[in-house]
């Protein structure tokens, strides 16, 4: 049965998503390779654990799916109490709402008349206000947005979006801010439910007491601006931020309400180089719980051998490598679109032809968006082939 489902996937990729019910046989051995792998246990653990800090801090949180692009994932964050998913793009934001999700806020601007539409639609169809937010950062995006609202007739609920540092996107804070919810207030079909504010330059900062300075700063330019919002007339109750390397930083920041963290469901490389609070090097309050599934398809050189993933398999847009699970001394490095070179450190054992090598992703964000599923594996066994819905345009570049 495992082999049989094993070829169907190979021969039509749509026939591996019917096949959900059926992979009771299908284990790891037998999955087509490269493939993104999702340990479960790993998951469900950090979905535990970020739930439950957020729990204790008596913050919101509203996980950020640009991370996993997948609404399987998503529901398990709101069934563990999210109050509503995050999404970078429309498409993102489409497949959620398909998949039944709601609460989903918008944290990218858009100011395309044809991507307006379709979030207006998406609000329209879930009940309008409440069921979907949008993050605004200009008069520009506030303009477009009130003239499709009105069209069609549905309320809409909008965050102010702050630029704290990043110097992507946003308005100012303060009085630039305050100015722009005046602006976007004249439209009876919008409501400022508070403002947005990612630290990015804080999220990766290596070391914690650094990483807590940079948080700090940035988050209480967004904590004054809702005041003023407040002061203003605004029922702006909402700050909505943060990210995974922040979370145990902004959860206790006065004024905070939720966290969009996006990272902490996978982990990889990246993130778990910036160190953890206790003060060691490696970031391990979360589990790395996806990787990419490769196998050795050549040993002809006794230094080195050469899997099956190359830059279409494990995203090279990071200067860090992946990282073998399970077996310590591996080094990869590119070797072309479909092909890694693999040597180990010291001279150690190297993986036999055929045998299968597990690596921990340099960024997972962008990894995700280089497959159309993730196979859910509890040990070694498959439990479900889980469609990667949201894949069709990528996120913002950076991972929360």
């Amino acid at each position: 049965m495992s082999t049989g489902i094993a070829a169907s996937i190979v021969s039509d990729p749509s026939r591996a998503f019917a096949a959900l019910a059926n992979v009771g046989d299908l284990t790891k051995a037998t999955i087509p390779t490269p493939a993104l792998i999702v340990d479960l246990d790993s998951l469900e653990s950090n979905i535990k654990k970020m739930a439950e800090h957020c729990r204790q801090a008596k913050c919101a949180f509203r996980p950020h799916a640009k991370t996993h692009k997948c609404p399987e994932i998503a529901r398990r964050q709101i069934a563990a109490g999210a109050v509503g998913i995050c999404a970078a793009t429309v498409p993102e934001a489409e497949a959620l709402a398909a998949a039944g999700i709601r609460g989903i806020l918008l944290t990218s601007p858009i100011v395309d008349a044809g991507k307006i539409a379709r979030m207006v639609a998406i609000a329209a169809s879930a009940g309008g206000a409440g069921s979907v937010m949008l993050s605004v950062g200009h008069l520009r995006e506030a303009t477009l947005l009130a003239e499709a609202a009105v069209a069609a007739k549905v309320n809409l609920d909008v965050l102010v979006d702050l630029d704290v540092g990043d110097k992507r996107t946003g308005s100012l804070p303060g009085e630039p801010a305050v100015e722009l919810a005046r602006q976007i207030a004249k439209s009876k079909r919008l409501t400022i439910r508070g403002v947005q504010a990612y630290a990015g330059h804080a999220s990766h900062t290596v070391g914690f007491e650094a990483r807590q300075k940079v948080s700090r700063e940035a988050i209480a330019k967004a904590a004054l601006t809702k005041a003023l919002l407040a002061k203003d007339g605004f029922d702006a109750k909402i700050l909505s931020g943060g990210s995974t390397g922040t979370y145990n930083i902004d959860s206790a920041i006065d004024g905070m309400t939720e966290l969009q963290v996006g990272s902490y469901v996978f982990m990889d490389v990246d993130y778990r180089r910036i160190g953890g609070r206790d003060g060691q090097a490696v970031y391990a309050d979360f589990q790395p719980s996806l990787t990419v599934l490769t196998t050795v398809v050549s040993t002809t050189h006794a230094e080195r051998v050469t899997v099956d993933a190359g830059t279409k398999a494990i995203d090279t847009t990071t200067t860090h490598r992946p990282e073998a699970k399970n077996w310590p001394g591996l080094v990869y490095a590119r070797a072309g679109d479909e092909f890694g070179a693999v040597t180990s450190e010291g001279g150690g054992k190297l993986p036999a032809i055929g045998e299968r090598v597990e690596f921990i992703v340099p960024h997972c964000d962008p990894n995700v968006n280089l497959y159309d599923r993730l196979y859910a594996c509890r040990g070694d066994r498959v439990e479900a082939i889980w469609p990667v819905a949201a894949r069709r345009e990528s996120g913002a570049a950076n991972s929360r």
